[in-house]
């Protein structure tokens, strides 16, 4: 009994991350395909990139530059719409673009006390704007979560890591499961 247990389980590990991301998959696809109502499976994905692509050529032009900008002015005045908008804007800010703030993965020892080390990413290498000249700001994803927090700590305790970003933050979000 047992060993069919551990067939259960072995076998739950292989299929449930491929059923997970397959759901995953075809449940965005079928919502853009909803979006668009075309009646062919995968054209409102195929849509949805050209779109993207359209918007990112004509927002590159000169000319529409301007008309963004407003909007975006715009956007910032009003009260709720300001929050939300400049809050989405900076996490995709943060992961995509030439203004990634996760490009600068570091080893922090969290104590003098004790050898006790957390992977973080440094965000701002100055905290002068809020008297704290010997500080850096290093964020801290959770594991297993999409979420993190923002510590303050000394420039000392901070070691830079030479490794691609995106490998640290996927060992640290796996829990230090995944290989680095």
């Amino acid at each position: 009994m047992k060993r069919f247990f551990n067939y259960f389980l072995n076998g739950l590990i292989i299929i449930a991350p491929i059923t997970i991301t397959v759901w995953i998959i075809v449940g965005v696809i079928d919502w853009l395909d909803s979006l668009f109502d075309l009646g062919i499976p995968g054209l409102g994905l195929l849509m949805m990139v050209v779109l993207l692509t359209g918007v990112g050529f004509i927002s590159s032009s000169f000319l529409v530059k301007p008309f963004f900008i407003i909007a975006e002015r715009l956007f910032h005045k009003l009260p709720l719409v300001s929050i939300i908008y400049s809050s989405i804007k900076d996490l995709f800010d943060a992961f995509v673009g030439d203004n990634q703030k996760f490009n600068k993965p570091a080893l922090v020892r969290m104590s003098d006390e004790v050898e006790n080390y957390k992977m973080g990413f440094v965000t701002q290498e100055s905290m002068e704007s809020v008297d704290l000249e010997d500080k850096v700001a290093v964020y801290f994803p959770h594991s297993y979560n999409f979420s993190g927090e923002l510590f303050l700590v000394p420039a000392k305790n901070v070691t830079y890591i030479d490794l691609p970003s995106s490998e640290v933050m996927k060992f640290v979000v796996s829990g230090g499961v995944s290989k680095l």
